[in-house]
């Protein structure tokens, strides 16, 4: 039987993706994978750039219909082709790619379920034309479409430490509404259960607190009335959590090496630290889904479009970590 296919949606189509799966493919551990990589993207547009940044790959155009029929390697680009009329080959990202994008997530859904895949990874997506005011963030966007709404949970892994914020891509004036003991438990219950299954490994948690220092002035105080209560909670079901730590300390090097995950109260008290340390060398992984979302932990960068100068390293961590999910 051969191996299972990871499904990669492309995503916004100006973005530096088809850039950073070009560089992803000439690396020969990429390359001898072992599971067939399926695109699914504009073939028009994905040739026009390939010409452009002087790539040379063959394509293997699929059908969803014979998709169990076709013999996939990844010597060639495997891809199910979505027609998108706008295309140019570089041009500014608008509303006008929210349909083909759809399209594209809506064909990936549906190819993990019919190819029992463990994995769908897709490209950079911008939420400000895509997503809008309807989605906080792509997580969310694909916990609807699997009717798993408020189950997601966002990881930004990384071998030597891993982040994850219990609120994602919310305002900071809202972010208070949404902290809840209950929402806590769920997500390092939901990290836990991931950790010990993927990656046999019982973790240990770093928590922060909200507030700066794990203190306030006000009479409510949600470090002890919220993410105590959270942190007890989960010490009776013999997870291994520590915390509140104040958030300005917990990520020098003698603190975080302590641990394999520090989860956050919000997005950026959390990610902006590991960017720092480790650049693009993580994966963003959406947790509570039927298959594991991952995406390069990187936005569309509309600004190096073109240029044949973005790091796939994040891709290609991702690619290598699709191989080993069973």
């Amino acid at each position: 039987m051969r191996n299972k296919p990871i499904i990669v949606v492309a995503g916004e189509p100006y973005s530096i993706f088809f850039e950073i799966f070009f560089k992803s493919l000439k690396k020969k551990s990429i390359r001898n994978i072992g599971n067939p990589i399926i695109l699914v993207a504009s073939k028009n547009l994905l040739i026009k750039q390939m010409n452009a940044l002087k790539y040379k790959f063959i394509l293997n155009e699929i059908t969803f219909e014979k998709m169990q029929k076709v013999k996939l390697d990844n010597r060639k680009i495997n891809i199910i082709n979505v027609n998108f009329n706008h295309y140019k080959t570089f041009d500014k990202i608008t509303s006008n790619s929210s349909s083909y994008i759809e399209e594209c997530c809506d064909i990936a859904i549906k190819l993990v379920d019919k190819m029992s895949s463990k994995v769908l990874i897709n490209g950079p997506i911008s939420k400000k034309h895509f997503l809008r005011k309807n989605f906080p963030g792509m997580s969310e966007y694909f916990a609807r479409k699997v009717g798993k709404s408020n189950k997601e949970v966002m990881l930004i892994f990384n071998k030597k430490i891993s982040v994850s914020p219990i609120t994602t891509h919310f305002p900071l004036r809202k972010i208070f509404t949404k902290i809840t003991t209950k929402k806590i438990v769920q997500n390092i219950n939901t990290i836990s259960l991931f950790y010990k299954k993927y990656l046999n490994k019982s973790p240990k948690f770093a928590v922060t607190g909200l507030n700066p220092h794990c203190e306030s002035s006000d009479k409510i105080s949600e470090e002890h009335k919220i993410i105590t209560p959270a942190i007890k909670k989960l010490k009776e079901k013999k997870i291994k959590v520590f915390g509140p730590y104040p958030a300005d300390t917990i990520f020098l090097k003698n603190n975080f090496k302590q641990f394999d995950i520090v989860v956050g109260m919000y997005h950026d008290q959390v990610l902006a630290p590991i960017k720092s340390i480790y650049g693009f060398d993580a994966i963003n992984i959406t947790l509570g889904l039927p298959f594991l979302r991952l995406t390069p932990d990187h936005g569309p960068n509309e600004s190096m479009l073109g240029k044949n100068i973005s790091n796939p390293e994040s891709l290609i961590r991702a690619l290598e970590f699709a191989k080993k999910i069973k």
